[in-house]
């Protein structure tokens, strides 16, 4: 099995106030964090999205095997990313696609490598994380579903694909996964640091 990896990483972070991609935690970027993490779990290529914070979020991932890749219209929403994610990566190559962000810091290889472990043994459509109650990305996508993805409305999210049709979809548990960073008090909150 081959499974890519596709990092949203183009958001502006308009409530946080300054781009949570380059926000630090454990002494690296939070997009850097992501990345490696994907890297470490085995998955290949990885395909990083950019659009706001284009250079800067660049600059911090500077010297990984990564694909970088820029959607111009990052402000519309998720979907579109997704999209321009999606179709940076070699379709005839890859068996899945699992879809991350940047602000998940409950999201270890581990995690990710049980995502790739539980398609290979199911062959599902689709290896959903889940908490709180919901599933959600970290996700895996068996690459018949690129197409479904792909035609994403720009402000819908890969969430949307996995609710669709929920007996497609493999469950695995993710301790703590809604836990994201959108305001300087979420990354107080769960980093310790102090806001500012």
């Amino acid at each position: 099995m081959t499974v890519g990896a596709v990092v949203l990483a183009a958001g502006g972070s308009s409530r946080l106030g300054q781009p949570k991609q380059l926000l630090h935690h454990e002494g690296r970027t939070l997009v850097r964090r992501t990345t490696e993490t994907a890297l470490a779990a085995g998955l290949s290529p990885v395909v990083v999205v950019l659009g706001a914070h284009r250079e800067a979020v660049a600059t911090a991932l500077a010297g990984l095997p990564v694909n970088l890749v820029h959607n111009p219209d990052w402000a519309a929403g998720l979907g579109g990313s997704l999209r321009v994610g999606l179709r940076a990566l070699p379709p005839e190559s890859v068996d899945a696609a699992l879809v991350l962000l940047c602000d998940q810091l409950r999201v270890d290889a581990p995690h990710l490598s049980a995502l790739v472990d539980t398609f290979s043994r199911t062959q599902a459509p689709i290896v959903a994380s889940g908490y709180a109650g919901a599933r959600g990305v970290p996700a895996l996508f068996s690459r018949a579903l690129f197409a479904e993805l792909e035609a994403l409305a720009p402000e819908e999210g890969a969430r949307r694909v996995i609710a669709h049709e929920p007996s497609r979809v493999v469950e695995v548990a993710l301790a703590g996964g809604a836990e994201d960073v959108d305001t300087a008090a979420d990354l107080s909150r769960l980093t310790g640091a102090p806001r500012g």
